[in-house]
């Protein structure tokens, strides 16, 4: 693929789609790392759908089931109101005359959610996703010193992994650093971004500045969804509008983290774009999740994977 200074490539990658969808990996506000991708890709005209891996218990809304496990989540779904992201993602959409609605997946293995991504690439007739990942955690191939929270993340990349069907398929990351809180070694994502782009599958990097509208709808967003759930705002959300607004060092945006010491900084603010099957292919576990039914059980299988890999040693960025 030629690439040129002027335009990142994963814009180039997704040239030609007219149907996208963005989807959050790992759950929880991760659809909403990638609103300004939604917002951008908008404005050139195309078809944008929603996903996320939910941590809402959705039997308690109103939402529009379509199959076991998926549901159709909008402004005017009820119910769950101490946590619910997708709807008040919607509700602000609607404030910007935008009606959208935020498919959800439930959390289930690799089976169920490969199956929920199939049927809405029959419904939507998609010819992308991208897959959205709100910190860096999606990158660890399992043997570093930290994984972060990766269960859901992994399920996400192993189903549309197997979704030939799609014939653009693509990872980006949101939040650089923001993992340190849940013990990523951030010198092996380095690493392993690395080792991507010697196989072709790193895309670049690029960064959102608050000057930017897409970045500003999504402090926006962000602020507007907090306001509604005062008691579970979001970690790696609060961390990059942080650091949108030139916080730097340790600056809390939540209470959540009072407790630790943070580093906001710039880089919080880089999207990393890579292809999803050269993420896919590099990890040392992701063929060992492949007929799993629940989330307990990728958790088990991870957790047994873990207590016979030599484990990369933990090591600092010197600079």
């Amino acid at each position: 693929m030629t690439t040129s200074l002027l335009r990142p490539p994963l814009f180039d990658r997704l040239q030609d789609a007219q149907r996208v969808l963005i989807a959050g990996a790992g759950g929880g506000f991760d659809v909403l790392a990638g609103l300004p991708l939604y917002v951008a890709l908008r404005a050139l005209g195309k078809d944008v759908s929603l996903a996320n891996l939910s941590f809402t218990y959705l039997g308690g809304t109103t939402c529009q089931w379509l199959a076991p496990g998926l549901a159709r989540v909008d402004a005017a779904t009820d119910g769950e109101a101490r946590y619910f992201p997708e709807r008040y993602l919607c509700q602000w959409l609607a404030t910007q005359g935008v009606q959208a609605s935020v498919f959800c997946l439930e959390k289930r293995g690799v089976g169920p959610t490969r199956d929920a991504y199939a049927l809405l690439r029959a419904r939507l007739d998609l010819d992308a996703i991208v897959l959205i990942d709100g910190g860096t955690d999606i990158l660890m191939r399992g043997d570093e010193a930290g994984l972060g929270t990766p269960a859901e993340d992994m399920v996400s990349l192993a189903a549309v992994a197997g979704l030939h069907a799609v014939p653009t398929r693509l990872v980006c990351c949101l939040g650089f650093g923001i993992d340190a809180f849940h013990g990523v070694c951030h010198a092996h994502f380095l690493e392993n971004v690395a080792a991507l782009d010697v196989d072709g599958g790193f895309l670049g990097a690029f960064s959102l500045l608050a000057s930017m509208p897409e970045a500003a709808r999504y402090q926006e967003a962000v602020r507007f969804v907090h306001e509604r759930m005062p008691e579970r705002q979001s970690i790696v959300s609060g961390s990059i509008v942080s650091a949108l607004e030139g916080r730097f060092g340790d600056h809390h945006h939540t209470q959540r983290t009072r407790a630790s010491t943070l580093f906001i900084n710039p880089l919080m603010c880089l999207y990393w774009s890579f292809e999803l099957g050269a993420v896919a292919r590099r990890s040392l576990y992701l063929p060992l999740l492949e007929g799993s039914e629940t989330i307990f059980e990728v958790g088990a299988r991870i957790e047994a994977f873990r207590k016979d890999v030599s484990v990369r040693a933990r090591q600092p960025i010197p600079v």
